[in-house]
């Protein structure tokens, strides 16, 4: 029985590209971000995948994605769930800011424990411990069985939801999370053993591209 869960991150957005924190805000993607989610969904067709069922935020720029990743593959009608559970961790007083000029105002160490930290929420926000909190009960609870019971899974989300996610995947640390970095428009490809522990792990990137 095929165990499949892959991981996406969106496309770049266009608080992305002005190194604004964005959180539970809701920014489109840019037309480079449209291209990685599509290149995306090429990579996961040349792979042969596909998919039973999609998950993804309530924010349109994993919205967005998700549904250029499936277009490209050709299943663009795919049953779509889209649940607030995997939205971006919720940036609270830092939303809308600057990186650089929250740097300015905070200093570069209070703003690096709030964006890399496990337990260290922003003012107002939420740290990845409290993002964790929420995406995976909804994972081992709505996720996790749809992928255990052999259906092929697409999780269309964001950097830090998608942290909680393979920190718990990869068996990371509180510690060792602090330095994972997830790329936009990449794919995580996992498969996973009856017992639900990773079995093979796979990252699609520009080195196994074979058209772009």
């Amino acid at each position: 029985m095929e165990r499949l869960l892959v991981l996406a991150r969106h496309g770049q957005s266009e608080w992305n590209l002005k190194k604004l924190f964005t959180g539970w805000r809701d920014p489109e993607l840019t037309e480079l971000g449209i291209d990685e989610a599509r290149r995306a969904g090429r990579w996961l067709k040349a792979q042969g995948t596909q998919f039973d069922v999609a998950f993804t935020s309530n924010l349109r720029r994993a919205q967005n994605t998700c549904a250029l990743i499936l277009e490209e593959m050709g299943q663009g009608g795919l049953e779509t769930i889209r649940n607030e559970a995997l939205n971006e961790r919720d940036y609270g007083d830092l939303s809308g800011l600057n990186k650089d000029d929250a740097r300015e105002r905070w200093g570069d160490a209070q703003v690096h424990e709030w964006r890399r930290s496990y337990d260290v929420p922003p003012p107002g926000g939420e740290s990845l411990k409290d993002t964790a909190a929420r995406v995976l009960p909804y994972y081992i609870q709505t996720i996790l069985p749809r992928v255990m019971s052999g259906e092929r899974v697409l999780v269309a989300a964001h950097g830090n939801s998608l942290r909680a996610l393979v920190m718990v995947l990869d068996g990371m640390t509180t510690k060792t999370i602090a330095s994972l970095e997830i790329a936009t428009g990449i794919p995580l490809v996992y498969r996973l053993k009856a017992d639900t522990t990773v079995e093979s792990k796979l990252i699609l990137d520009k080195d196994i591209d074979q058209d772009d």
